[in-house]
């Protein structure tokens, strides 16, 4: 039976490649796409989840959340994913309307109305939307089967501040509300994700698959490769949120440690830092399996011949 999973997102060019994995892989029941404020706006954020669904060519509903973090003014990242968040090419206005339901109360229903343990959520962007939904449900926080998510760092340091991952400097107090669930947790962190460098070669072969959908990913991966070159000097871009979705299709690509993970939520200096214990120095009890590296060439092997199937 496929893995049923929930992708909480903030689509952000990286966002549409993992949902367009996610909804490629039969191994895979996307029950639906929850949108949350972050790389841009919610109002852009819902919107763009509707147009990679129909990019795709599927029907999967789509939920808005939350529009700004839970005691925070939002930031967002339009320096690097453009004014919409989609920057690189122009898509059509998405037909399929929004779902009416609010994405937290979507998330909550779900988890109650399937039996425990079957599904999984797989936050992309702010956890604004799963912290919400953990603090007004506390019941279904043991229903939930694994939460795999894009965020954090810890050798890497931060993208955003310097001791910050963008995704949980926006709403670290939901990062918290969530790293201390106790919900199984797997995190895909910079460390993982400036290991997963996109190549010329590749963005060339995913245009000279001819299709809508590997027009649109060569046209946003050159579009925010920019940003990613410039600032590290590296001759491509992280692809930070496929490495959620290829880990739940092939695992053995990513290798971590099961560790304790803290959330800073007080320092103005490290204000939304994922303070890993990578090296097991506290006494702290793991909360996380923390992921540390990816066989970068399996990766891209995976991406290629799933986006080449849409």
């Amino acid at each position: 039976m496929p893995r049923k999973i929930i992708i909480d997102t903030d689509p952000g060019q990286d966002d549409a490649v993992a949902i367009l994995l996610a909804l490629a892989s039969p191994e895979l029941e996307v029950l639906s796409l929850t949108a949350v404020a972050g790389n841009v706006p919610l109002h852009l954020t819902e919107r763009n989840a509707r147009q990679i669904v129909e990019l795709a060519g599927k029907h999967t509903p789509v939920h808005a959340g939350c529009a700004a973090p839970l005691t925070r003014k939002l930031v967002t990242a339009e320096h690097v994913h453009g004014k919409t968040g989609l920057d690189g090419i122009p898509l059509p206005d998405p037909t399929q309307p929004l779902h009416p339901q609010h994405a937290v109360d979507h998330i909550i229903e779900t988890l109650r109305a399937h039996p425990a343990g079957t599904i999984t959520l797989c936050p992309l962007g702010p956890l604004t939307n799963i912290a919400t939904a953990f603090a007004r449900a506390p019941d279904i926080i043991p229903r939930v089967a694994e939460i795999v998510l894009m965020g954090g760092g810890c050798f890497e340091g931060g993208n955003i501040t310097p001791a910050a991952e963008f995704n949980i400097y926006v709403d670290p107090e939901a990062a918290d509300i969530v790293f201390k669930s106790g919900a199984p947790l797997v995190v895909m962190p910079l460390d993982v994700t400036h290991k997963a460098l996109t190549s010329r070669a590749w963005v060339e072969g995913m245009r000279s698959l001819g299709t809508p959908v590997g027009q649109a990913v060569a046209a946003w991966t050159d579009f925010f490769e920019r940003f990613d070159t410039a600032k590290y000097g590296s001759e491509g871009a992280p692809l930070h949120d496929p490495c959620v979705i290829a880990y739940l299709l092939e695992p053995a690509l990513f290798h971590g440690r099961h560790i304790n993970v803290e959330i800073e939520t007080a320092s103005p200096l490290t204000l939304g830092m994922t303070v890993a214990d990578w090296w097991r120095v506290t006494d702290r009890t793991p909360n996380a399996m923390f992921m540390g590296g990816v066989d970068r060439d399996g990766f891209y092997r995976l991406l290629t011949e799933r986006l080449g199937r849409l």
